[in-house]
């Protein structure tokens, strides 16, 4: 191995990377590379993939000056001095994260110290990067000496490409990446996602350890194959992987006496032996069998949730003497100050673990309640408009509790120039919580496949009028609505299917199916009607009133009973001003 064997500990590595003949990389054209690292075809030959990480390292575009392997002979004497590299503090935008020694010798587990006070003596702009020790230490094997490495790594961190997002540095970054990932699962791995909000006082804290599972956790093995596809393809492979890893611990673990109380210390106990139940290929399978949004939607995502941040304050990590636990920045309200006559404290931490992580920054605000404002839907909207978006919950004179989550100003509606039309995004989701707790989302983004049935339902429907015309919806919301839940991305007919609030003088409409919608009078009271236009997951199953079948599926008889009280609350901004409801 020579050259890239300086600091490693050999009797520690995989001993089938060390007897592997050489090979060359035959082309570095991206859609070859792209299927090269998830083949894994440099992972078995430790020269080779050092460089073939020189090669993508020294090909990201960089800022004008960015410090190079001459500048780290030049200060590194000056910063770490004589003394023993061990004892060197790490700088507090690390956040005492783990420094990994992988398969470091002595000599490699000091240098990362070196290295990681030298990169943050040329980027004092760097205020929160926990994910720096791990990336050090994993380029740290395939440097011939310190100071190649802590080029490879301020190239990393110097990108400017605004298209590329490589390694977290702001606590604003952090933060967003974080509740990016809750919103992920909370959309793919809703069956882990279940579990943790089962077994855990606050799952957007386990959600925020995402980084660490991967950066910290993870054996060489593994995250080496990881960093491989990531150099290629860019930041949506860790939340690829990290979904990966949840969904496999959720089977693992799934009826299983949790080890600890603590589900943040089990997850990490999983990710850290991952190498007894799950191997480094059949991971990247799993991550890449995930059928995730586009990098640019991505992208738009997390910008909502940075926005989200900002208009809330949080942009630095606030100091805690008193406690080392990270501090949680996400909800800002706890359940116990959230309650209605229509539900308790463990069905609302139900529904709040469903809501998108950037509206659970924000403080409830009970608009509407039939026991206060009566049973008129005019009086309805008058509450409720200028405000996104809105949570509904509907309790039965039977007992049954069922609601909405709403993404969209109810005075949408208008734009359809009085006629019932649809509006809203496919964020929006429905539920009921008695007799049981079950959420019914938009059955595409799941299965895109269906999107062709709902375009062939669209051409022969008629049924409803048009939903409001492109030319006609809110330009830009992406700084209050998920940015990405949109026709364009499943390919169908228009923007109006992936709309499913619908409101006029009559009755308001939440969701659509192929039999059935669900529609709230005038007065306030829940009927069912008929509405062939797209396939969603709008069941009608949710409320669980008088189910009958009709043509093999489940609809609900023609008449539901009277709501006893319906309550709307604004979870989000006043559409107005963007002001927060507080």
């Amino acid at each position: 191995m020579g050259e890239y064997s300086r600091f490693i500990d050999w009797d520690k590595m995989d001993s089938t990377i060390q007897d592997q003949d050489a090979k060359e990389l035959t082309s570095t054209e991206f859609q070859d590379l792209k299927q090269l690292a998830r083949q894994g075809y440099w992972a078995k030959n430790h020269s080779l993939r050092a460089k073939v990480y020189q090669k993508l390292i020294s090909d990201i575009p960089c800022r004008t000056v960015t410090p190079d392997a001459h500048v780290y002979r030049d200060i590194v004497l000056k910063i770490a001095g004589k003394r023993n590299s061990s004892s060197l503090p790490l700088p507090e935008f690390v956040d005492n994260s783990l420094v990994p020694t992988y398969c470091l010798n002595a000599e490699g587990i000091g240098a990362v110290r070196k290295i990681i006070s030298c990169i943050a003596s040329q980027f004092p702009d760097i205020s929160f990067c926990p994910a720096l020790p791990s990336v050090v230490a994993l380029l740290l094997h395939y440097s011939r000496d310190e100071a190649e490495c802590f080029e490879k790594v301020c190239r990393i961190l110097a990108c400017n490409d605004p298209s590329k997002h490589l390694i977290d540095q702001t606590f604003l970054a952090f933060e967003s990446s974080c509740m990016t990932f809750g919103d992920l699962v909370n959309k793919y791995c809703q069956a882990a996602h279940k579990l943790m909000v089962a077994v855990s006082e606050d799952v957007l804290e386990v959600y925020s350890d995402w980084q660490r599972w991967l950066f910290g956790e993870l054996p060489l093995t593994y995250i080496a194959r990881v960093f491989d596809v990531f150099l290629v393809e860019g930041y949506k492979v860790l939340y690829r992987v990290a979904l990966a890893l949840l969904k496999f611990f959720h089977k693992v673990r799934v009826g299983q006496t949790l080890e600890s109380d603590n589900i943040q210390q089990d997850i990490r106990t999983f990710v850290r032996d991952i190498a007894k139940s799950v191997s480094p290929e059949r991971l990247l399978e799993k991550a890449f069998a995930i059928r995730l949004f586009s990098r640019k939607e991505i992208q738009l995502l997390q910008m909502a949730n940075e926005k989200a941040l900002q208009q809330k304050g949080i942009t630095v990590k606030q100091k805690s003497v008193a406690s080392p636990k990270r501090q949680n920045v996400h909800l800002a309200v706890h359940a116990e100050n959230f309650k209605s006559e229509i539900v308790d404290v463990k069905k609302m931490r139900d529904i709040w673990s469903w809501i998108p992580e950037r509206f659970a920054l924000c403080q409830p605000l009970l608009l509407f309640t039939t026991s206060e404002h009566g049973c008129s839907l005019s009086r309805f909207y008058s509450h409720c408009e200028g405000h996104e978006p809105t949570l509904l919950l509907i309790k039965t004179t039977k007992q049954e509790v069922c609601g909405a989550y709403l993404s969209t100003d109810w005075n949408e509606r208008k734009r359809g120039g009085g006629k019932l039309s649809y509006f809203g995004t496919g964020e929006c989701f429905v539920f009921r919580l008695v007799p049981e707790v079950e959420r019914y989302e938009w059955v595409i983004i799941k299965h895109p496949e269906l999107a062709v049935a709902g375009v062939e339902q669209a051409n022969s429907s008629s049924q409803m009028s048009d939903p409001p015309s492109s030319a006609s919806l809110p330009s830009n919301p992406s700084d209050r609505l998920s940015p990405f839940l949109s026709a364009r991305h499943f390919n169908l007919p228009s923007k109006a299917a992936s709309m499913f609030m619908a409101g006029g003088v009559e009755c308001i409409i939440i969701g659509k199916s192929l039999l059935t919608y669900y529609c709230i009078s005038q007065y306030l009271s829940i009927v069912q009607e008929t509405n062939a236009l797209f396939v969603y997951a709008y069941t009608a199953a949710f409320l669980n009133l008088g189910v009958g079948t009709a043509g093999g599926h489940k609809g609900v008889s023609k008449r539901s009973p009277h709501p006893s009280s319906i309550f709307c609350w604004s979870l989000g901004f006043c559409v107005g001003s963007l002001a927060q409801s507080n």
